[in-house]
């Protein structure tokens, strides 16, 4: 596995960087050819803006742009004059009659070749170097139809022609050169319609280039230089699919094929004034690795078949102790369960001592409350009744005496309400009542208490439970005020009271500033807890929830029986 990915991971590194060299060939070649167009835009606008280009003047042009030292690849620039049938007379007679052109080279008398009569000519009457290219002049490029055709678009377009067509020389292997041409219009005249453009038509200036010498440069460039390019042409929009491919060049047409597996290869689009070329790029792979890209997936190789040796040694050493580790675990793992048997009856145990210490609680709050009824409250109500009939007989007898009594008096009512302040804490006689009168109690008494506005939302149905879930219930309605009165600075409180189908719930919510998560686990606070366990202990449920400036919302259920409410023989005394 190591030694594949590492012959992958070079083979796909030599093939981005093959892709990279082809693609920086290509914008060679873009470029170069860019560059000669830019040079035939630029003859085409001498012809633009001069009056009239002799020979003489023509020749200074082509003489400045220095095209051997600039311009390698570029053969001539040439000027083919526009010539119809009618006029072809007057033009070989004005070219037998020039004057001065022989001493640069050029032939005293000029016929249009081929000389059939044609309806129109594109004559090459100008060609710069003209030493190489002397026997060209006079003749009709427009003979063959293909350059006529790219040269009656141009004219008509107004843009650059390329018939795509080999140039025919002496001078040069046969396809290895090729021509752009662009229209001369006459000066000032209008060219917006196709019309316009025919009439104004006086010739075309083209530039004829080597293929072989432009591509070479480009892959000169090229790092690794045993790489094949094939460059095709399969013609314009027009005739893209209708007319075989013509291979333009070919760097090593000698060079052995190789399978595709042993060569990397990539065809890249060459644009070439709305031609479609195409250059294929092809290079054996061996030649794009280096030394130590040969010997790199053997020594992954090694590597990998090390590490699977040290894996296999680890794997062994695991092993073989494995089953003292099992043995070791099914140990642990009996003594955590028996530990978890252990720790869940304890729980269980803590639960149930919970309830029962509970129940006592509540149970002997209810027997002090009623014994402290019973006994110090008849005992301090039949002294009152004593104190008040001394007060009265010694009301005009004994000033003195009557004010003592009348002070005793006071003192036995503040007795009376102290003791029923704890019995009420104790536990409120209301209670006995019902839930609904003494959830209506206290929330009367939290009214007085904090002065918050308390909304009981009341179903008109009685509640009968039992006392144990009854006292349940107002001990988490007592809780929940306190915690609101201590800490939510709340200004509303709801609390709504309903037993339907066998369950009786309670939701007391404030508009506070809410509880979070970190008042909830404070330590020593163990308001909540209890509100929750006492829940727990009744099999129902409890939800405390809360956000930030949200308020908090207390809810609770618990499942009941349809049973009636047990009644009570005993007379509650109001009178505390």
């Amino acid at each position: 596995m190591f030694y594949l990915a590492a012959d992958k991971t070079i083979e796909y590194d030599a093939s981005e960087r093959f892709l990279h060299q082809a693609q920086n060939a290509q914008y060679n070649i873009n470029s170069r050819i860019n560059a000669y167009t830019d040079v035939l835009r630029g003859t085409a606008s001498f012809f633009h803006a001069a009056d009239r280009v002799d020979r003489n003047s023509f020749h200074r042009y082509v003489s400045g742009l220095n095209i051997e030292r600039q311009f390698p690849a570029l053969d001539n620039i040439n000027y083919a004059q526009y010539v119809r049938h009618d006029q072809r007379a007057a033009f070989e007679r004005s070219l037998s009659h020039a004057t001065g052109d022989a001493a640069l080279g050029y032939p005293e008398a000029t016929l249009v070749s081929p000389p059939e009569a044609r309806a129109d000519y594109w004559v090459l009457t100008m060609i710069e170097p003209l030493a190489a290219f002397r026997e060209k002049i006079g003749r009709d490029i427009g003979y063959r139809a293909p350059v006529a055709r790219a040269l009656a678009q141009g004219r008509d377009q107004g843009g650059m022609s390329a018939s795509g067509t080999p140039i025919d020389s002496v001078h040069q292997p046969l396809g290895a050169g090729l021509a752009l041409r662009l229209p001369v219009y006459r000066k000032d005249m209008p060219l917006d319609t196709v019309e316009q453009r025919r009439a104004a038509c006086i010739g075309s200036v083209g530039i004829g280039f080597s293929v072989p010498r432009l591509v070479q440069a480009a892959l000169e460039q090229m790092q690794v230089r045993d790489v094949r390019l094939v460059l095709s042409d399969s013609g314009d929009a027009q005739s893209a699919g209708k007319q075989p491919t013509v291979r333009l060049f070919d760097s090593k047409p000698d060079s052995p094929s190789l399978s595709p597996g042993d060569q990397f290869s990539v065809t890249l689009p060459v644009d070439f004034n709305s031609r479609h070329w195409s250059a294929h790029f092809t290079a054996p792979k061996a030649n794009w690795y280096s030394r130590f890209d040969a010997w790199l997936p053997w020594m992954a190789m090694v590597s990998g078949f090390t590490g699977s040796l040290l894996f296999f040694l680890l794997f062994h050493t695991l092993s073989s102790s494995r089953m003292r580790a099992v043995k070791m675990a099914k140990e642990m793992t009996r003594e955590l369960r028996n530990s978890q048997a252990s720790l869940q009856q304890s729980h269980h145990k803590l639960r149930r001592l919970a309830a029962h210490s509970d129940q006592i609680k509540e149970q002997e709050r209810k027997r002090i409350a009623r014994e402290i009824h019973d006994d110090l409250g008849q005992n301090l109500l039949v002294l009152r009744i004593d104190v008040d009939l001394l007060c009265t007989r010694t009301r005009h007898r004994h000033p003195r005496l009557h004010a003592r009594a009348q002070h005793m008096l006071g003192q036995i009512d503040s007795s009376m309400k102290s003791v029923r302040h704890i019995i009420n804490d104790l536990r409120p006689q209301v209670l006995d009542l019902g839930l609904n009168a003494a959830v209506e109690w206290q929330i009367a008494q939290f009214r007085a208490r904090s002065g918050m506005v308390c909304e009981l939302i009341d179903h008109d149905t009685e509640i009968r439970v039992d006392d144990h879930c009854a006292t349940a219930f107002f001990r988490v309605l007592q809780e929940s005020l306190s915690n609101i009165l201590q800490h939510a600075q709340a200004s509303l409180v709801r609390v709504d009271l309903r037993q339907t189908d066998g369950t009786l719930s309670m939701t007391i919510s404030d508009n506070g500033i809410g509880v979070g998560d970190a008042s909830r686990n404070k330590a020593g606070s163990f308001g909540l807890v209890g509100i929750e366990e006492r829940v727990s202990l009744l099999g129902g449920t409890c939800s405390i929830t809360g956000s930030p400036n949200g308020g908090t919302t207390v809810a609770i259920s618990v499942p009941v029986g349809s049973r009636p409410r047990p009644t009570t023989s005993e007379a509650i005394d109001f009178a505390l």
